[in-house]
């Protein structure tokens, strides 16, 4: 019987659960590097026992962790981040040229194809490579180099780049997304980058329409139409069909709220809007079918009404609804955080997710039902599922 293996970063060290098949009963290791900062951890699609770890303290900085036995053990691999050639200066919160400098890793995605290939997504915004297994990382400065990069601002959690997504039918194509400047692509392997924000909307910027300067929450795809990506961005949920080159707005009926920005003329203006949130995922076998979890504005970052409610969409957007059943539905102010949701691959697929109160749910229905696998770890910050054969 197959069996599933969730990873699990949290505040406070990183934990490693698995169950069989039937998703009940869940064994539980860690914490590994207690109290370090994981932001995230990510298995290798092509050896399942290979995984990734970055851990980070504001006191010791950033490390890098490799395990080869599934999580059972671990060992520190190369950690030295260096910029490509000159710099230069991206903006600062001010709008104040402010020098690259880096401070951690938010992102690792591992090569479907090859265990020692990894890209790292890093604070500030660039991606790096490695190809020998962790031991040694190289800037792909074609990204931060693009003729857009010194515009380019942190959002309220930094300039970090969260979201690598590599086309599996075209390893040369690669989607990134960095908060708070936007989308880009690459089709040459990271050789030269486009913004791919055409369609986003930001009631929050002089120029709502921008080229950059959109605060991308997170990005999904499904294996099977890679060229069909699902966006969650500051206040709205988004789709395109090609790539990224036009998105739509398809937060339908999504909860909302409403948002008091200037608009170009300096005016105060009231806008209505849907679908705020930070995590996005595709079901494995349906790639019409959609999951996000709304929370209630960018200042208040808890469940509407305090009910926990993931969202569904089986037509790819537009008309979503609410899935509770087993989730607590009074009292709850926990928020979940961009890289805490996944899903794995069994015949009924499954659905986790994990909440910054430290519990992670798993449904065993696509989402239909729900139950904590585990309650009282810290606050996590990123979850990622491998199903094992």
């Amino acid at each position: 019987m197959s069996k599933v293996r969730v990873l699990a970063g949290t505040r406070k060290g990183a934990f490693v659960l698995e169950a069989d098949g039937k998703r009940k009963d869940w064994t539980i290791q860690g914490p590994f590097f207690a109290g370090w900062e994981i932001y995230h951890m990510k298995g290798s699609p092509a050896d399942p026992n290979r995984i990734y770890a970055s851990q980070s303290t504001g006191w010791f900085g950033q490390l890098l962790q490799r395990s080869d036995d599934g999580g059972k053990t671990w060992e520190p691999v190369g950690n030295k981040f260096a910029y490509e050639g000159e710099t230069g200066t991206h903006q600062w919160y001010d709008g104040t040229p402010h020098p690259w400098e880096f401070k951690r890793v938010w992102h690792l995605e591992p090569s479907l194809a090859d265990p020692d290939t990894v890209y790292a997504g890093v604070e500030d915004a660039a991606i790096f490579r490695t190809t020998d297994g962790g031991k040694s990382w190289q800037e792909m400065p074609g990204l931060r180099r693009h003729s857009t990069g010194n515009k380019w601002q942190p959002g309220a959690g930094g300039m970090c780049l969260h979201t690598i997504l590599v086309d599996p039918k075209n390893p040369a194509r690669i989607y990134a997304a960095i908060s708070a400047a936007g989308a880009f692509r690459t089709d040459d392997g990271g050789q030269s980058w486009k913004p791919i924000t055409k369609g986003l909307y930001s009631p929050f910027l002089p120029d709502p329409t921008a080229e950059i300067g959109h605060c991308i929450h997170h990005m999904a795809l499904h294996a099977s139409r890679p060229e069909v990506l699902f966006m969650q961005k500051h206040w709205n949920v988004l789709r395109s069909d090609n790539a990224g080159e036009q998105w739509r707005d398809i937060s339908g009926n999504l909860p909302g709220d409403q948002a008091v920005y200037p608009d170009q003329e300096g005016k105060t203006r009231v806008f209505d809007l849907r679908g705020f949130g930070f995590v996005i995922d595709v079901h494995a076998h349906e790639p019409e079918t959609v999951f996000v979890v709304p929370i209630k504005s960018d200042s208040q970052h808890f469940p509407p009404g305090g009910k926990l409610q993931v969202y569904r969409s089986r037509t790819g957007g537009g008309e979503w609804e609410p899935l509770s059943k087993g989730l607590p539905q009074r009292d709850c102010y926990v928020n979940v955080l961009r890289d805490a949701m996944a899903v794995d691959s069994l015949d009924s697929c499954g659905v986790y997710f994990g909440t910054t109160g430290g519990q992670i749910y798993a449904s065993p229905d696509g989402g239909e039902t729900w139950s904590p696998i585990v309650r009282d770890l810290p606050a996590v910050l990123s979850v990622e599922v491998q199903t094992l054969a």
